[in-house]
């Protein structure tokens, strides 16, 4: 890794903590901005037309959701905040909604994440949500719209995601589906949002590591998992399962959690709409899997370069190993 993306890599991690660390919405916005600017230069670090686009469509679209959160916070310094509209909140809200992709401002984020590297496209699935989605902790006013929009994420997410063949585009409607339910986790308690969006960073982590690994770009170069031995290949399967949210992966605790919180507080729609369209992620994820499990590797004709890898058997086995230790300190606290 050069200089030149470490300083900008850097500068993306100190926007973010400017962003949650800031006690004033200028400050909050500043930090967004430079976390931004400096997302830019790393999305079209990669020689390439596909990923020049996609940094252009990246910043329009921030710069619009930017321009109307600043509208909204100007209107904002009009009222003191304890008697704020709700119209406000909601159009701060949707001003940060848009910047992460979450349903229904979500179309431009499956054709900007088809253009980078899975690195990059890592990056922009988890750690630029971090900030939008912490500033949405102050401003959980409106129930009826924050639910809303959670019904909406994890719907789309789930049915948007069935016909694809694009790997990327499984990944980005995973993640949509994915942030309905940090919303929810959001919307009830903000260590359950930091611990489901921690172990979403991990089990994300694990598979766009095996695709970067095995140049996986759609369904059908899965089969090219078929040059690890049977241990690595069941343990990338188990992976999926467990980003799917299946018992006793790891992916499992904070769905269950969620869950749990949900019913308590008397979100039973929710609750309902989120474990059916958990079944439909399921089978997105079952489907990416078949040529892995089907395909033999003299019928792949994609010829990859591979070479003995062990650190894949090591990130791949925590993802199945840490439920346990996840789920007894969870039952401490």
């Amino acid at each position: 890794m050069n200089t030149y993306k470490i300083m900008f890599m850097m500068m993306l991690m100190t926007g973010t903590l400017i962003s949650i660390s800031s006690y004033s919405w200028l400050g909050m916005w500043i930090g967004l901005e430079i976390n931004l600017l400096s997302m830019i230069p790393l999305m079209s670090s990669i020689k390439s037309p596909f990923s020049t686009e996609s940094s252009l469509k990246y910043f329009i679209i921030q710069a619009l959701s930017s321009m109307i959160l600043l509208l909204s916070i100007i209107a904002s310094s009009y009222s003191n905040y304890l008697f704020m509209k709700p119209e406000i909140l909601i159009l701060m809200n949707s001003a940060l909604m848009m910047k992460i992709g979450m349903a229904p401002f979500h179309f431009w984020f499956p054709e900007i994440i088809e253009g980078l590297s899975w690195m990059i496209a890592w990056t922009l699935m988890t750690w630029q949500k971090i900030a939008p989605m912490a500033l949405m902790v102050i401003n959980i006013t409106s129930m009826n719209f924050i639910n809303m929009m959670i019904i909406s994420s994890i719907t789309l997410g789930g049915i948007l995601g069935i016909n694809q063949t694009s790997m990327r585009k499984i990944m980005v409607y995973s993640s949509i589906n994915h942030m309905g339910w940090m919303l929810a986790a959001l919307m009830i308690n903000e260590f359950l949002w930091w611990m489901y969006l921690i172990i979403y960073f991990i089990i994300t982590f694990v598979m766009i590591f095996n695709f970067n690994e095995f140049n996986i770009k759609n369904i059908n170069q899965a089969s090219n998992m078929n040059k690890l031995n049977k241990q690595s290949k069941i343990s990338f399967m188990l992976n999926f399962l467990s980003l799917a949210g299946l018992p006793p992966f790891l992916g499992f605790l904070p769905k269950w959690f969620t869950i749990k919180e949900l019913i308590f507080n008397q979100f039973i729609t929710t609750s309902i709409i989120a474990v059916v369209m958990t079944l439909i992620t399921l089978y997105f994820y079952t489907r990416a899997l078949f040529p892995s499990i089907l395909m033999d590797k003299t019928q792949n004709k994609i010829s990859t370069k591979y070479k003995k890898n062990y650190t894949i058997n090591i990130i791949n086995s925590i993802n199945i190993l840490s439920l346990p230790i996840c789920s007894t300190i969870a039952f401490m606290l």
